[in-house]
C-alpha cells in the first residue's frame, strides 16, 4: 500500500501562513522516505496561541525558506499520490491557500482524511483528534510536531487497513463508505465522512 501523509503547522489563523511541514512517503505499507522543514511565512506575525500549540516562533524560521522556495522539494511527492493528513480539510486548505499566495500551480492527487477513517473504524472514542486516537493505539507522540503528527497519521490510516481487513485504498473506503477528496488545477472535491455524491468546487483564492 502506497500513500504519503502530510501535516502543516501555521503561524496564525491565515490559512496561507504556513510555518513547518511534515512529510512520511509509505511504500507497499512502510516508511520509505521522509520531510520535515520549517518555513518562513510572508506574514511573520505569529499568533500566541498557535505558538503554544506547536511551539515555533519567529525566531525558529527567521532562516527558513519560504514556501515557494520548498514548493519544488515537495511537489513530487504530492503530485499523483494519495495523501493522507488528520482533518484533511485543514492540511489542503492550507495547501491551497499557499499555493495560491505565491501564484503556483496545484498538483493533481486523490486524498483522504484519517478523521473520517477513525470514526468509522474506531466506534465510540470520546474525540477523534489525532491524540485521542493515538492514545487509543497506544502510539506516543509529539503532538503539533508536523512530521511526527504526519508519522502518527499514516500509523493510523495503515492500523485502519489492517483492522478493517483491507488491503488497498478503494476496498477501504468501500467498506467505510466514505468518499476520497481531490485537488486539481485549481479546483478541488472535499473527502466525505459519508460517501455520496459531490460537487467540485473551483477555488476563489487564485491570483493568476
Amino acid at each position: 500500500m502506497d500513500f504519503v501523509a502530510l501535516d502543516f503547522e501555521t503561524a496564525n489563523t491565515n490559512r496561507s501562513s504556513v510555518c513547518s511541514i511534515g512529510i512520511v512517503v509509505v511504500k507497499n505499507g512502510n516508511v520509505a522516505d521522509e520531510y520535515y522543514q520549517l518555513i518562513k511565512p510572508r506574514d511573520m506575525y505569529f499568533d500566541p496561541l498557535c505558538v503554544r500549540i506547536h511551539g515555533i516562533t519567529p525566531e525558529d524560521v527567521k532562516d527558513s525558506p519560504s514556501f515557494s522556495e520548498v514548493w519544488k522539494d515537495i511537489s513530487p511527492l504530492l503530485e499523483g499520490n494519495l495523501v493522507i493528513a488528520h482533518n484533511a480539510s485543514f492540511d489542503m486548505s492550507v495547501l491551497r491557500y499557499s499555493l495560491d499566495e505565491c501564484q503556483l500551480d496545484y498538483p493533481s492527487f486523490s486524498y483522504n482524511c484519517t478523521v473520517n477513517v477513525s470514526k468509522k473504524t474506531w466506534l465510540g472514542l470520546p474525540s477523534y483528534s489525532l491524540n485521542v486516537v493515538a492514545r487509543h493505539l497506544q502510539i506516543e507522540f509529539k503532538h503539533h510536531h508536523a512530521l511526527e503528527d504526519a508519522q502518527v497519521a499514516a500509523q493510523v490510516y495503515l492500523q485502519a487497513c489492517k483492522y478493517n481487513k483491507v488491503t488497498s485504498h478503494v476496498e477501504l473506503i468501500e467498506k467505510l463508505e466514505i468518499g476520497q477528496g481531490t485537488i486539481y488545477a485549481n479546483g478541488y472535491t472535499p473527502a466525505r465522512a459519508n460517501k455520496k455524491k459531490s460537487k467540485t468546487k473551483r477555488s476563489t483564492l487564485s491570483m493568476n
